[in-house]
Protein backbone atom coordinates (compact mmCIF):
# COMPACT_ATOMS: atom_id res chain seq x y z
CA UNK A 1 0.00 0.00 0.00
CA UNK A 2 2.75 2.41 0.92
CA UNK A 3 4.66 1.47 -2.22
CA UNK A 4 1.66 2.35 -4.40
CA UNK A 5 1.34 5.73 -2.70
CA UNK A 6 4.99 6.49 -3.35
CA UNK A 7 4.62 5.60 -7.03
CA UNK A 8 1.54 7.83 -7.36
CA UNK A 9 3.28 10.73 -5.67
CA UNK A 10 6.28 10.29 -7.97
CA UNK A 11 4.03 10.37 -11.06
CA UNK A 12 2.13 13.45 -9.84
CA UNK A 13 5.38 15.31 -9.06
CA UNK A 14 6.74 14.46 -12.49
CA UNK A 15 3.56 15.74 -14.16
CA UNK A 16 3.66 19.01 -12.16
CA UNK A 17 7.25 19.61 -13.18
CA UNK A 18 6.37 18.98 -16.82
CA UNK A 19 3.38 21.35 -16.56
CA UNK A 20 5.48 24.18 -15.11
CA UNK A 21 8.30 23.74 -17.60
CA UNK A 22 9.56 26.70 -19.65
CA UNK A 23 8.63 27.04 -23.31
CA UNK A 24 11.52 26.04 -25.48
CA UNK A 25 12.74 28.95 -27.62
CA UNK A 26 13.03 27.73 -31.17
CA UNK A 27 11.67 28.62 -34.58
CA UNK A 28 7.94 28.03 -34.90
CA UNK A 29 7.46 25.73 -37.85
CA UNK A 30 3.76 26.42 -38.42
CA UNK A 31 3.51 29.62 -40.55
CA UNK A 32 0.14 30.63 -39.10
CA UNK A 33 1.27 30.22 -35.51
CA UNK A 34 4.52 31.98 -36.35
CA UNK A 35 2.66 35.00 -37.78
CA UNK A 36 0.28 35.17 -34.80
CA UNK A 37 3.17 35.00 -32.34
CA UNK A 38 5.06 37.68 -34.28
CA UNK A 39 2.08 40.04 -34.21
CA UNK A 40 1.53 39.57 -30.46
CA UNK A 41 5.19 39.91 -29.50
CA UNK A 42 5.66 42.88 -31.86
CA UNK A 43 2.72 44.80 -30.35
CA UNK A 44 3.93 44.02 -26.84
CA UNK A 45 7.44 45.23 -27.66
CA UNK A 46 6.16 48.46 -29.22
CA UNK A 47 3.93 49.05 -26.20
CA UNK A 48 6.84 48.53 -23.79
CA UNK A 49 9.00 50.95 -25.80
CA UNK A 50 6.25 53.59 -25.64
CA UNK A 51 5.76 53.10 -21.89
CA UNK A 52 9.51 53.37 -21.29
CA UNK A 53 9.69 56.67 -23.19
CA UNK A 54 6.73 58.15 -21.29
CA UNK A 55 7.43 56.87 -17.77
CA UNK A 56 11.19 57.47 -17.75
CA UNK A 57 11.40 60.38 -20.22
CA UNK A 58 13.82 58.29 -22.27
CA UNK A 59 14.69 58.70 -25.93
CA UNK A 60 13.66 55.37 -27.46
CA UNK A 61 13.88 54.14 -31.06
CA UNK A 62 12.76 50.66 -32.10
CA UNK A 63 12.91 49.10 -35.58
CA UNK A 64 11.43 45.68 -36.38
CA UNK A 65 11.50 43.81 -39.70
CA UNK A 66 9.00 41.03 -40.19
CA UNK A 67 10.01 37.74 -41.91
CA UNK A 68 8.43 39.11 -45.09
CA UNK A 69 10.58 42.23 -44.89
CA UNK A 70 7.94 44.69 -43.69
CA UNK A 71 9.28 47.36 -41.35
CA UNK A 72 7.70 48.45 -38.06
CA UNK A 73 9.10 51.23 -35.96
CA UNK A 74 8.54 53.36 -32.89
CA UNK A 75 10.44 56.49 -31.95
CA UNK A 76 9.82 58.86 -29.07
CA UNK A 77 11.67 61.53 -31.08
CA UNK A 78 12.61 61.81 -34.73
CA UNK A 79 14.10 58.42 -35.54
CA UNK A 80 16.79 59.85 -37.81
CA UNK A 81 18.04 62.05 -35.01
CA UNK A 82 18.09 59.11 -32.58
CA UNK A 83 20.05 56.94 -35.03
CA UNK A 84 22.51 59.77 -35.62
CA UNK A 85 22.94 60.20 -31.89
CA UNK A 86 23.51 56.48 -31.54
CA UNK A 87 26.22 56.55 -34.21
CA UNK A 88 27.94 59.49 -32.54
CA UNK A 89 27.79 57.71 -29.18
CA UNK A 90 29.49 54.61 -30.62
CA UNK A 91 31.90 56.60 -32.75
CA UNK A 92 30.50 55.07 -35.93
CA UNK A 93 29.97 58.43 -37.66
CA UNK A 94 32.98 59.79 -39.53
CA UNK A 95 34.87 62.76 -38.13
CA UNK A 96 33.83 65.01 -41.01
CA UNK A 97 30.21 64.04 -40.56
CA UNK A 98 30.13 64.47 -36.78
CA UNK A 99 29.95 68.25 -36.96
CA UNK A 100 27.12 68.15 -39.49
CA UNK A 101 25.22 65.44 -37.64
CA UNK A 102 25.65 67.30 -34.34
CA UNK A 103 24.25 70.44 -35.93
CA UNK A 104 21.35 68.41 -37.31
CA UNK A 105 20.65 67.00 -33.86
CA UNK A 106 20.67 70.45 -32.29
CA UNK A 107 18.58 71.87 -35.14
CA UNK A 108 16.00 69.15 -34.68
CA UNK A 109 16.03 69.75 -30.92
CA UNK A 110 15.46 73.49 -31.45
CA UNK A 111 12.65 72.84 -33.93
CA UNK A 112 11.00 70.42 -31.54
CA UNK A 113 11.23 72.91 -28.67
CA UNK A 114 9.82 75.63 -30.90
CA UNK A 115 6.86 73.42 -31.80
CA UNK A 116 6.31 72.66 -28.13
CA UNK A 117 6.38 76.38 -27.25
CA UNK A 118 3.93 77.19 -30.04
CA UNK A 119 1.58 74.44 -28.86
CA UNK A 120 1.72 75.71 -25.27
CA UNK A 121 1.10 79.30 -26.37
CA UNK A 122 -1.87 78.20 -28.49
CA UNK A 123 -3.21 76.19 -25.55
CA UNK A 124 -2.87 79.22 -23.28
CA UNK A 125 -4.80 81.38 -25.77
CA UNK A 126 -7.52 78.72 -25.99
CA UNK A 127 -7.90 78.77 -22.21
CA UNK A 128 -8.26 82.56 -22.45
CA UNK A 129 -11.02 82.16 -25.05
CA UNK A 130 -8.89 83.35 -27.98
CA UNK A 131 -8.19 81.81 -31.42
CA UNK A 132 -11.05 79.32 -31.16
CA UNK A 133 -11.99 79.47 -34.84
CA UNK A 134 -9.70 76.57 -35.76
CA UNK A 135 -11.12 74.20 -33.14
CA UNK A 136 -13.77 71.61 -33.93
CA UNK A 137 -16.61 70.41 -31.75
CA UNK A 138 -14.49 67.68 -30.14
CA UNK A 139 -11.68 70.08 -29.23
CA UNK A 140 -14.17 72.65 -27.91
CA UNK A 141 -15.85 70.06 -25.68
CA UNK A 142 -12.49 68.93 -24.36
CA UNK A 143 -11.47 72.54 -23.70
CA UNK A 144 -14.78 73.19 -21.93
CA UNK A 145 -14.29 70.12 -19.75
CA UNK A 146 -10.77 71.19 -18.84
CA UNK A 147 -11.95 74.70 -17.98
CA UNK A 148 -14.76 73.28 -15.85
CA UNK A 149 -12.32 71.13 -13.93
CA UNK A 150 -9.99 74.09 -13.49
CA UNK A 151 -12.80 76.31 -12.20
CA UNK A 152 -13.85 73.64 -9.69
CA UNK A 153 -10.29 73.37 -8.42
CA UNK A 154 -10.05 77.15 -8.08
CA UNK A 155 -13.35 77.32 -6.19
CA UNK A 156 -12.27 74.49 -3.90
CA UNK A 157 -9.02 76.32 -3.16
CA UNK A 158 -10.92 79.55 -2.47
CA UNK A 159 -13.33 77.79 -0.10
CA UNK A 160 -10.44 76.20 1.78
CA UNK A 161 -8.67 79.57 2.15
CA UNK A 162 -11.90 81.27 3.30
CA UNK A 163 -12.57 78.57 5.91
CA UNK A 164 -9.02 78.80 7.22
CA UNK A 165 -9.37 82.60 7.48
CA UNK A 166 -12.74 82.27 9.27
CA UNK A 167 -11.28 79.81 11.79
CA UNK A 168 -8.35 82.18 12.35
CA UNK A 169 -10.74 85.12 12.97
CA UNK A 170 -12.84 83.04 15.37
CA UNK A 171 -9.77 82.09 17.38
CA UNK A 172 -8.57 85.69 17.41
CA UNK A 173 -12.02 86.88 18.53
CA UNK A 174 -12.04 84.37 21.37
CA UNK A 175 -8.56 85.43 22.50
CA UNK A 176 -9.59 89.09 22.43
CA UNK A 177 -12.70 88.33 24.48
CA UNK A 178 -10.63 86.55 27.14
CA UNK A 179 -8.11 89.39 27.20
CA UNK A 180 -10.94 91.96 27.48
CA UNK A 181 -12.52 90.02 30.36
CA UNK A 182 -9.20 89.93 32.23
CA UNK A 183 -8.68 93.65 31.67
CA UNK A 184 -12.19 94.47 32.93
CA UNK A 185 -11.60 92.37 36.03
CA UNK A 186 -8.34 94.18 36.77
CA UNK A 187 -10.01 97.54 36.11
CA UNK A 188 -12.84 96.70 38.55
CA UNK A 189 -10.33 95.77 41.25
CA UNK A 190 -8.42 99.01 40.71
CA UNK A 191 -11.64 101.03 40.89
CA UNK A 192 -12.66 99.38 44.18
CA UNK A 193 -9.23 100.04 45.67
CA UNK A 194 -9.31 103.64 44.49
CA UNK A 195 -12.83 104.18 45.92
CA UNK A 196 -11.79 102.84 49.33
CA UNK A 197 -8.75 105.06 49.50
CA UNK A 198 -10.82 108.14 48.55
CA UNK A 199 -13.43 107.41 51.26
CA UNK A 200 -10.77 106.99 53.94
CA UNK A 201 -9.03 110.15 52.88
CA UNK A 202 -12.22 112.27 52.87
CA UNK A 203 -13.64 111.02 56.26
CA UNK A 204 -10.97 110.77 59.03
CA UNK A 205 -13.52 109.43 61.57
CA UNK A 206 -14.07 106.40 59.39
CA UNK A 207 -10.36 105.93 59.20
CA UNK A 208 -10.20 106.16 63.06
CA UNK A 209 -13.14 103.82 63.39
CA UNK A 210 -11.61 101.49 60.90
CA UNK A 211 -8.35 101.64 62.84
CA UNK A 212 -10.25 101.13 66.17
CA UNK A 213 -12.06 98.18 64.78
CA UNK A 214 -8.79 96.73 63.71
CA UNK A 215 -7.29 97.28 67.19
CA UNK A 216 -10.36 95.77 68.85
CA UNK A 217 -10.08 92.76 66.63
CA UNK A 218 -6.42 92.43 67.54
CA UNK A 219 -7.21 92.66 71.34
CA UNK A 220 -10.04 90.16 71.03
CA UNK A 221 -7.77 87.75 69.24
CA UNK A 222 -5.09 88.19 71.97
CA UNK A 223 -7.64 87.57 74.80
CA UNK A 224 -9.00 84.53 73.11
CA UNK A 225 -5.47 83.26 72.73
CA UNK A 226 -4.78 83.76 76.49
Amino acid sequence: MCRRRLVCLHILTKREKMGRGKVELKRIENPTNRQVTFSKRRNGLLKKAFELSVLCDAEVALIIFSPSGKAYQFSSHEIKRTITRYKIELGIAKTDEQGITSMEVWRNEIEELSRTIEALEAREKHFAGENLSGLGMKELKQLERQLRVGVERIRSKKRRIIMEHINYLKKKHKDLQEENSNLQKKLHELQEASTSSIILASDPTRAIQFGGLNNTNVVTKNISTV
